[in-house]
């Protein structure tokens, strides 16, 4: 799995996710999600149109930052699931708690307060 992470001029931070992520390749993920949530109000989006199979410790891993944002005055915010994410996320009950958009425009362009 290959992570990487682009910050905005505007503070939003895109962490772009390519390849499997279940239990083993989390920990990058993990990683690197703490470094950019680490600081006041984060507001990060994770592109996720680059994973190919996704398992539960990977959907840990989405729960755990947004609620890590949250409590931190910010957001987490998944862009461009495939359809078999999509429909994992939405099996889950995660589509309904977590925020879920279909590209990584529509998800830095929302309201920045939601």
């Amino acid at each position: 799995m290959q992570v990487s992470v682009i910050g905005n001029p505007d503070d939003t931070v895109v962490v772009a996710v390519r390849g499997d992520l279940t239990d083993g390749s989390d920990t990058v993920l993990g990683t690197t999600l703490d470094q950019v949530l680490d600081r006041s109000a984060p507001r990060v989006v994770v592109d996720v149109s680059g994973i190919g199979c996704c398992d539960s410790v990977g959907l840990r891993s989405f729960v755990t930052g947004h609620d890590r944002a949250r409590a931190a005055g910010g957001w987490l915010r998944l862009a461009a699931p495939g359809g078999s994410l999509l429909a994992l996320l939405d099996v889950a009950g995660l589509t309904a708690r977590l925020d879920v958009y279909p590209t990584v425009a529509d998800a830095l362009s929302s309201d920045p307060h939601l």
